[in-house]
């Protein structure tokens, strides 16, 4: 299986890069990883909130599970997301789609097209720290896959 980060924009802070380069290095022990970097969304509609750089979801249906985080979706346990990776591993399923969107969130549209919507705490994070808390709690959920030592 592989694992696909979508963020929208690129990471401005060299230690959030920096951050996100060591987890992925580290990941990519585990399984194929990839990071894309979409548009950036942030101009403002009328509305106040801008609309999602990602119109359509970078996967393939049926063969890949798309995966938005949003302060609003489910929130898991570390061991409980590292049963959620394993579980769509051994379900068939050839790639993890994860999307990040910006300041203001995803469409409608891309709400719609969601197979699952995840939350990565109560709290709220900068959309770039989302980014790096991602990719941290996705080796963390391997190692626990694996029963290494680094969730302990």
């Amino acid at each position: 299986m592989k694992i696909t980060l979508v963020f929208t924009g690129k990471t401005d802070e060299p230690y959030i890069r920096e951050g996100i380069e060591v987890y992925a290095g580290r990941l990519r022990h585990y399984l194929p990883f990839d990071i894309v970097i979409a548009g950036n969304n942030n101009k403002k509609k009328k509305t106040g909130r801008a609309a999602s750089a990602h119109k359509e979801p970078l996967r393939n249906p049926g063969a890949s599970l798309l995966i938005l985080l949003d302060e609003k979706g489910d929130r898991f346990t570390s061991q409980e997301f590292a049963r959620f990776l394993e579980t769509s591993m051994i379900g068939g399923h050839k790639e993890l789609a994860f999307y990040t969107g910006g300041p203001y969130g995803f469409t409608e549209e891309m709400y719609k097209k969601a197979d699952r919507i995840i939350s990565l705490s109560d709290m709220t994070f900068t959309h770039q720290m989302v980014r790096l808390i991602l990719v941290e709690q996705i080796y963390r959920a391997m190692t626990i896959i694996r029963g290494e030592a680094y969730h302990h």
